[in-house]
């Protein structure tokens, strides 16, 4: 499926002013700071895939596809450093954004924030014709990640991961199924949890919902909560007692391993 966004261009006249001290100070100053912050739906040019959903542009800068999340190439170490270690689907994601994207021109699409806390600027990328987010998506490379405030596309996204989990496609016909117990063993991997919610605590910053006497969670922040509650879902109500599979990043955190629940489609009710 190809998602396509026409853009109309014109052209102006204008009369050229004399520029003072000043004016050519704002100027420089302007052309310093990276126009790209300023300027979505513009065309750059693709230096070079990094991976799955990361790219370089030729001025150097970094750029993050919002709202889908591909399998890791390289794996940090204790001392900080990087190792490569590639996570199931990670090498067969960078080609396919290689093959879209690499030393061609694209169209990048800012949301509401526009970076990173690694600096990188975070976009919608549009190859051609091609929307390239929902495009690793839909072939089964990537998983959804949408994240408030940037969730401008977010129903599409959902639909197109909908859409390859239906068919099997890509690491959907691959994700490790494994019992909420067994969290421990796929630490930083992407994998499918399945387990009885025994309990859940909410608050209002976050909803957990815990797992019997395992040291597995499923973790809802408030940022999530209003996605919940336009898709019908009361977070207690839903879940609670149920025998659910949870899809997403196992992390570690305070002698827990915990999943991140971003969007209601990685819980699945499975009772």
């Amino acid at each position: 499926m190809n998602f396509s966004k026409k853009v109309s261009q014109g052209s102006a006249s204008f009369t050229r002013p004399s520029l003072g001290a000043g004016s050519i100070f704002l100027i420089l100053v302007f052309l310093l700071s990276g126009c790209l912050q300023g300027a979505p739906d513009k065309e750059y040019r693709v230096k070079n895939v990094i991976d799955g959903d990361t790219i370089e542009l030729e001025s150097g800068s970094m750029v993050r596809y919002l709202g889908i999340d591909t399998p890791e190439i390289r794996k940090r170490q204790d001392d900080g450093s990087w190792s490569y270690a590639p996570e199931p689907y990670a090498e067969k994601a960078k080609e396919f954004n290689r093959q879209l994207v690499e030393h061609k021109t694209v169209r990048l699409e800012l949301d509401l924030q526009k970076k990173d806390k690694y600096n990188r600027l975070l976009a919608y990328c549009f190859a051609g014709d091609v929307f390239v987010n929902a495009k690793l998506l839909e072939e089964g490379f990537a998983l959804l990640y949408t994240w408030p405030p940037n969730v401008k596309y977010a129903d599409l996204l959902v639909k197109m991961q909908e859409e390859a989990r239906r068919n099997n496609r890509g690491l959907w016909g691959e994700l490790a199924l494994i019992p909420c117990k067994d969290a421990k063993r796929y630490l930083n991997q992407v994998v499918i949890v399945e387990g009885k919610v025994s309990s859940i605590r909410q608050s209002v910053k976050v909803s957990i919902l815990n797992f019997g006497q395992s040291k597995f969670k499923a973790v809802i922040f408030k940022e999530t909560f209003p996605v919940f509650m336009a898709s019908g879902i009361s977070i207690p109500q839903t879940y609670k007692g149920k025998t659910v599979r949870v899809t997403g990043r196992i992390k570690e955190y305070k002698d827990a391993f915990e999943i991140i629940v971003r969007h209601p489609s990685a819980i699945e009710v499975v009772d």
